[in-house]
Order: structure tokens, then C-alpha cells, then sequence
């Protein structure tokens, strides 16, 4: 097992530091800071109404709001973005305990000033990881790239030109629940809130996936729910397709069937051969995953049974 720990964290330390600017002084002086709410609970009416006065009553400024209504399950889903420089995120969640109950509100607030820790999985596919590591150190992803786990040793000098831990665990059949288990061993000591898998190519147990449940996205190179499985590209080209696409989602038990987050496609045509299929795809790949993964460090995803629904 190779680990690489590149002295200093000065990606990490960066992002931190970057981050930490979020929180601004308003004209009186007092520090306000940034959080975000979001929430889901049984429809009825009155509920942004609601959460507006309770915002104002605990001296908050709404800076962005978005809701939905799914008539089809009759729940409601809202995101507000929000400065507030009278209650602590301590003293927040204690009021919101009080106010989201007789709603039945599943809610969660998040504090902005840090980017989100993430740790990255990936195999001998690189592009998506390179993407993400550049668009993270220019200021594009609110991540903090705390690892890299894979299980072969490729992108080991990638990780330590941007000073983050390489973490090489070669699995096979006999030896996955031990590989798995020191991969969530990790994820848990670097306090990750996002695991990517950027063209990670192994499935995951059914144990890691619950584990990893509402905070792992994959990214897919095909447009589900179309060719599932090994090899999309190949399938594809079987097919004759004239589009060819890559979705990005989130980690569950059923394989390539969990909630779609980002879709997109690239046109293909009769001369295209499965190896241009595959360099086309690889550019949809990095967009796809990275908006994805953007997306879910804003906490504009909110999971709705199969579903999601995006505050963009």
C-alpha cells in the first residue's frame, strides 16, 4: 500500500483561507455570517411565510431563496441562503428545532465559511480528476480536497503536485470488505462530507453504500438509464447512437440506478469509432460531474425519493 502525505496541506490550507473570507463585516461593524437552510416537509400553505418571520425574527437577511411543490408526493422543498450576525450556528439550530417540528420539517443548516471536505476516488481514468483538482485550485469548486484513494498508482504525482494525500489500495474480490473498510476509515478521518468518483471503477457493497448514502456521486459514462454497466461506450456503438452522454449520481445499492443529479450529451455520428466515442465522452464526463459536484458543495440538491430537486 503506497500513501503518499505531501508535506503541508497548502491546497487545503488555501481553500481554508479563501473560504474564511466568505463571512463580511456589515456597516455597523458586527460580523455576519453566511449560512444556508434547507429543508423538505409535507405541503400546506404558509410554509415560506413561516420561514421568512422566523429568519427575521433571528435578525437573518435572506440573500437567495428557491422552493418546489411536487404535486406527485405532496412535498415541499426549500433552499434559503442567509447572513445573520445575531445568533451563532449553535443558537440557530436550537431555535430551528422548536420551529421545524410542527411542520414535520427534515432540515439542515449549513454554515458557508468553509468549503466542503471531500475525498476523491478514482482508477487509471484520470480526466475527471484532473478537472476537478484545477477547477477546485482556481477558486471554481467550494471543496476542500482532503485525499485521494485509488486502487492503482497512476495519479499518485497528480495528488502530490497539488499537496493532497495519495492513498493506493489495490483490491481484488478477496480483499474488497478490508479495502473498504480503510477507505471509510479515511473518509471518516479526514471528516468528508462529499466522496466523488470520478471514474472509480469498482462497485462499491452494499454496506459502502449505505455508508457513503446521500454524500457520494459517480459519474456515469453514458446517459442513464441507457446503457448500464461495463463498457457504455462499446454498448453505444453497437447501437449506432447519434448522442452520446455521461450522468452523474448519487451512490446507491442498486447499481447505476441511484438519484440523477446532471445529465449532458455530445452528438456522434456513423464514423465515429468506439476509441473517438470515448475521447468525445471524456470532456461531457468532466463537465457533467464537475457542475455536480458543485452543485452538491452549495447544498443546492435536495434527494427526493428517486429524484432530486436542484435550486440552481
Amino acid at each position: 500500500m503506497l500513501i503518499l502525505h505531501p508535506s503541508g496541506y497548502v491546497h487545503g490550507l488555501l481553500a481554508r483561507h479563501a473560504a474564511s473570507r466568505r463571512a463580511t463585516c456589515d456597516n455597523s461593524g458586527l460580523m455576519n455570517h453566511a449560512y444556508i437552510l434547507t429543508l423538505s416537509c409535507p405541503d400546506r400553505m404558509g410554509i415560506v411565510h413561516a420561514v421568512s418571520g422566523f429568519l427575521l425574527d433571528n435578525g437573518s437577511n435572506i440573500e437567495e431563496a428557491g422552493q418546489y411543490n411536487d404535486p406527485d408526493t405532496g412535498l415541499f422543498f426549500m433552499r434559503v441562503q442567509f447572513a445573520c450576525d445575531k445568533r451563532s450556528h449553535a443558537e440557530l439550530q436550537a431555535e430551528l428545532r422548536s420551529f421545524a417540528e410542527p411542520f414535520q420539517m427534515d432540515y439542515k443548516l449549513h454554515a458557508t465559511s468553509m468549503p466542503m471536505p471531500t475525498v476523491i476516488m478514482v482508477s487509471k481514468e484520470g480526466h475527471c480528476l484532473n478537472d476537478l483538482l484545477f477547477r477546485c485550485k482556481s477558486g471554481l469548486l467550494p471543496i476542500d480536497v482532503r485525499a485521494i484513494i485509488s486502487n492503482h498508482r497512476e495519479f499518485y504525482q497528480l495528488a502530490a503536485s497539488y499537496n493532497i494525500p495519495f492513498h493506493h489500495l489495490p483490491v481484488n474480490s478477496a480483499t474488497k470488505e478490508q479495502v473498504e473498510a480503510k477507505q471509510l476509515e479515511i473518509i471518516a478521518a479526514e471528516n468528508a462530507e462529499l466522496v466523488v468518483l470520478a471514474r472509480y471503477m469498482q462497485i462499491l457493497s452494499n454496506n459502502m453504500c449505505q455508508q457513503l448514502a446521500g454524500r457520494a456521486i459517480n459519474i456515469h459514462h453514458s446517459f442513464l438509464p441507457s446503457f448500464k454497466g461495463a463498457k457504455p461506450y462499446y454498448q453505444a456503438h453497437q447501437r449506432g447512437v447519434k448522442l452520446i452522454g455521461a450522468t452523474a449520481h448519487y451512490v446507491t445499492a442498486d447499481l447505476d440506478e441511484g438519484p440523477i443529479i446532471e445529465q449532458d450529451v455530445a452528438r456522434a455520428d456513423h464514423s465515429k469509432t468506439v476509441e473517438n466515442l470515448t475521447a468525445m465522452g471524456r470532456d461531457t464526463e468532466s463537465q457533467v460531474l464537475a457542475r455536480a459536484v458543485k452543485w452538491h458543495s452549495e447544498h443546492r440538491v435536495l434527494i427526493n425519493g428517486h429524484k432530486t430537486v436542484i435550486f440552481k
